[in-house]
């Protein structure tokens, strides 16, 4: 895990880590709510917004570093089949799915793909995101969307926070030099609130469906969907056990078991 932090996303982090905490202390030391809270010895919501930025930067650096589902592939010796943890999640039937290829590890499970930044296949591939340099894949992608929930939390209350502070000024010179710093919080924070909206929505909406943002954007280009109808998904099981098992099954799922059993008893 440490020597994945120093590797190319270090920066990455580093950087996202410096601006939370910097804009955390600009929202602390103006005239803000924060502050006064602070002068009237009224501690629980600075320590409420204190708190929530830490489980945000905690939930950052668990996702970033978090395996997303890597495959192994240390086992192939060359010979199909010959993979142990691919001889795990294929399902064994008289007529077993046919076994996709990955130019670079060989075998490759259903919903996996491989990336060329992180150089493994990922189960349950989503996509892979240069803000925590990492991909998102089967074992990370509840987490990341608790992420981005957190996230938003936070930088809706900072965006209060910062609107609160912003103070009047006999001149827009004046104005523009008292709450300079405020003004710049108040861009970041805005900006990124946007941005986390839109990612959160999309992901849940994605999770509801059973669909990963790699299928939905490219299923024309993927074998177990070209021949789909369009709105057609061989993995939804419905609005709420969709959810259900995004968020509460934490084992692999053999998806070929069931993408079989879904293309031959269709509802």
């Amino acid at each position: 895990m440490v020597q994945s932090m120093f590797r190319t996303g270090f920066l990455v982090r580093a950087g996202h880590t410096l601006l939370t905490w910097v804009t955390t202390l600009i929202l602390f030391l103006h005239d803000t709510d924060l502050r006064r809270c602070e002068e009237r010895g009224e501690l629980l919501l600075p320590l409420l917004f204190f708190f929530l930025v830490v489980m945000s930067v905690l939930l950052y650096f668990a996702v970033s570093l978090m395996d997303p589902g890597f495959v192994l592939t240390d086992t192939v010796k060359g010979v199909e089949g010959s993979n142990e943890e691919m001889e795990s999640m294929i399902p064994q039937t008289s007529t077993p799915p046919r076994l996709r290829r990955c130019g670079y590890c060989l075998l490759q499970p259903m919903r996996a793909k491989h990336c060329q930044s992180c150089q493994h296949c990922v189960r349950r591939f989503d996509h892979h995101c240069p803000w925590i340099e990492n991909c998102v894949g089967e074992r990370n992608h509840r987490w990341f969307i608790v992420y981005l929930l957190v996230q938003l939390l936070a930088l809706l209350w900072a965006l209060h926070i910062a609107l609160s502070g912003i103070s009047p000024g006999a001149t827009w010179e004046l104005w523009f030099r008292v709450n300079g710093f405020l003004l710049v919080a108040l861009l970041v924070v805005g900006v990124f609130s946007v941005v986390v909206a839109l990612l959160l929505g999309c992901h849940l909406y994605l999770a509801s469906i059973n669909c990963t943002t790699w299928e939905f954007m490219s299923r024309h280009r993927i074998s177990y969907l070209k021949n789909c109808e369009y709105e057609e998904n061989p993995f939804d099981r419905g609005f709420f056990c969709n959810l259900l098992d995004f968020f509460c099954i934490c084992r692999t799922v053999m998806w070929e078991q069931v993408y079989k059993r879904n293309t031959l008893n269709p509802a």
